[in-house]
């Protein structure tokens, strides 16, 4: 009891720090593939804990790995880094210094929660069981994605389980949303390109309108889904992007398009990357017109392990309270986490962040996004309660 104690106080104490940490994170962000500064703090910050072997996988990214005085398995925690390409508005006193670069997906969050866990369990080397892995991964936004390259670089090998979370802008702050099995989705992207035949606007008869033609086809293919299906199943498909013309007189040559498709199958996910292609051929080709397709297989659905979410549940009982708990409904975001699942089992969790008024909140890459900061110490109490247990529990 008195371990518990302990540890609960030396988590309060490290609260504001973790709000300090968030905050110069959030005025400074990084877009992905280029967190130098991000990662060269963090790299500072854990240097200066001590019991820490803290290296660079990849050029912006960190590993820190602390080895516990007791045997034991090894545990990974990871946090991503990277900011998005959006002009904030939040009018927050820290809002970002960066023009059209913010961390409006709660990354700096997560960054700054792990390295509150990396501090606090740093100093507890000598009652740790096994081995703890700190990974702050670059580049969550873009695909391929960073976890890919720190897979590649090594970073997971050794690892027997591993744990991410992830801040919930729509979640009440106070609860920790969790669910066994898949709990993102696949997420795809498509390009598309209508090769018509350009003319002046007074002779449509004498062209072939690419506009036209893609804005039946955008029409067409938010018919997939409910057409060709099943009911039971849970997909998205969105055109995001359709552009085309330079005057007003001129029919243009060429129009492009682009989008998302979300999926939990794998048998959805290529029934619906089929039938894109074959909507566009058929429809082109009435028409008279050519295309170039592309269909972009993106990051596949975070699967959570059975066993390690039920172990998950019962540390957040035990440690912070059932009323914590909050079993949710799989999301239709998606999340590079999953390329970590494909070398060891693992958990994904969701961390509430919303505010009590609910005017305050906004989804997640919005330019009004912002989080409850009380949020940041219960993702914090997650991490270090769940490293104690792990290891203990997980090791058996």
């Amino acid at each position: 009891m008195s371990t518990t104690l302990n540890i609960t106080k030396e988590i309060e104490k490290m609260v504001p720090q973790v709000q300090q940490w968030r905050r110069y994170l959030h005025e400074n962000p990084e877009l992905s593939y280029k967190e130098y500064a991000t990662s060269d703090y963090v790299y500072s910050q854990l240097m200066s804990f001590g019991n820490l072997e803290v290296t660079r996988p990849t050029k912006t990214s960190v590993l820190a790995i602390l080895k516990g005085d007791l045997p034991g398995k090894c545990l990974a925690l990871r946090a991503d880094m990277d900011a998005l390409p959006i002009q904030e508005e939040t009018n927050l006193p820290f809002a970002s210094k960066v023009p059209n670069v913010m961390h409006a997906c709660g990354h700096d969050g997560h960054t700054s929660m792990l390295l509150g866990a990396a501090k606090i369990l740093s100093e507890l080397k000598h009652v740790l069981q096994g081995e703890i892995r700190f990974i702050f991964q670059h580049a969550e936004e873009v695909f391929p994605g960073g976890a890919k390259e720190m897979v590649a670089a090594g970073v997971i090998e050794g690892v027997d389980q591993i744990v991410g979370l992830h801040l919930f802008s729509m979640l009440p702050t106070g609860k920790i949303g969790i669910c066994s099995g898949p709990i993102t989705a696949n997420s795809d992207t498509f390009d598309l390109e209508i090769v018509g035949k350009g003319g002046h606007s007074s002779q449509p008869q004498d062209s072939i309108n690419p506009i036209l033609i893609g804005s039946q086809i955008t029409n067409l293919l938010h018919q997939i889904v409910p057409q060709k299906v099943d009911a039971k199943e849970r997909a998205v498909i969105a055109v995001t992007e359709f552009s085309a013309g330079s005057a007003k007189n001129i029919i243009p040559e060429r129009s492009f398009l682009g989008g998302s498709v979300r999926t939990f199958s794998q048998d959805v996910r290529e029934l619906i990357a089929k039938q894109i292609e074959i909507q566009v051929k058929n429809f082109t080709a009435v028409h008279g017109a050519d295309y170039k397709f592309e269909y972009n297989y993106g990051y596949s659905s975070v699967v959570n392990d059975e066993q390690m979410t039920s172990l998950i549940e019962n540390i957040v009982r035990e440690n912070l309270g059932p009323e914590y708990l909050l079993h949710i409904e799989p999301i239709m975001g998606g999340e590079d986490f999953s390329a970590f699942l494909t070398q060891v089992p693992g958990v994904f969790i969701g961390i509430g962040a919303a505010f009590e008024d609910e005017s305050l909140n906004y989804p997640h890459h919005h330019p009004k996004f912002a989080i409850d900061e009380d949020s940041l110490a219960v993702g914090l109490k997650v991490l270090v309660h769940t490293a104690l247990t792990m290891n203990s529990k997980g090791g058996e």
